[in-house]
């Protein structure tokens, strides 16, 4: 069964680690915002909150060129802190008749986000995080 599985979670908890443990050492493809921030050479990371839109896009457009291909497992890395950010990936599945998996990622192993967040910021970030129930 194709999956689309998002991982989310506040900066921190551990998604990239998770993303990169799943994807059987490169086997399936790992799409996620900050690709967009990271030096392609260096792996430095560099946030320009202007260029966040042109972020979210890119990854959307990385998905389906993926789903496109039929691969069995592809994993998103994102915060999804707000419903609205999953939605579009839900559309996708949907269009291409993937499963979707929706993984909540906490941080209970006590790890640091590697992007400079501040705690105060990801306070905020935890009050508008929402667990949706059926």
């Amino acid at each position: 069964m194709p999956s689309l599985i998002l991982l989310r979670g506040l900066p921190g908890s551990g998604k990239t680690t998770l993303a990169n443990l799943l994807n059987e050492e490169g086997k399936y493809p790992i799409h996620s915002i900050d690709s967009y921030f990271t030096d392609a050479t260096t792996g430095a990371y560099n946030f320009e909150f202007d260029k966040n839109h042109l972020a979210y896009k890119q990854c959307e457009e990385q998905t389906e060129q993926s789903l496109k291909q039929g691969i069995e497992k592809i994993f998103i890395d994102n915060t999804f802190t707000l419903e609205w950010e999953m939605e579009p990936y839900f559309k996708l599945a949907s269009k291409y008749t993937y499963s979707i998996f929706v993984l909540t990622v906490e941080n209970r192993r006590g790890g640091k986000n590697t992007h400079h967040i501040s705690d105060e910021q990801i306070q905020k970030m935890a009050v508008k995080y929402k667990v949706v129930l059926f």
